[in-house]
């Protein structure tokens, strides 16, 4: 059974199935550093913190090592607000991080396309996935 907590960012009480094994945000990608000081944040404070975290990480990567990182993470069919896209009045619009775990350009012109120019040769996920992800 999930207890309710209050998160540590905003208040607001959540239900946090820590401890049960079945935590909602173990289905978040595993990017923050352990912080045994702070308690359990809500969904939308941990996701918000890791979009920042994930933002702040690709930008000392090169184009191809971002890829290559985002395409080596764990592929879910479950979309994360906030991480892999955010709303925008009626909209949804991918984040950069969304779009290079695809692992190539759909030419689609979507708005935080990271792909360099406008059909560009990189690696795709499956290609990556079959060939051990090297």
């Amino acid at each position: 059974m999930s207890a309710t907590k209050p998160c540590s960012e905003c208040g607001v009480d959540f239900p946090c199935g820590c401890g049960t094994g079945s935590c909602w945000c173990a289905d978040y990608p595993a990017v923050m550093p352990a912080d045994f000081t702070m308690g359990c944040r809500c969904p939308a404070c941990l996701a918000m913190a890791i979009r920042r975290r994930i933002e702040q990480r690709l930008a000392t990567l090169s184009h191809q090592e971002a890829v290559e990182i985002a395409i080596s993470q764990p592929s879910t069919d479950r979309l994360i607000e906030h991480i892999d896209y955010s709303m925008e009045e009626d909209h949804l619009v991918f984040t950069s991080w969304y779009l290079l775990k695809q692992g190539s350009c759909c030419g689609n012109g979507c708005r935080n396309c990271p792909y360099p120019g406008p059909y560009p040769e990189t690696t795709n996920r499956n290609d990556m996935e079959s060939s051990g992800g090297k």
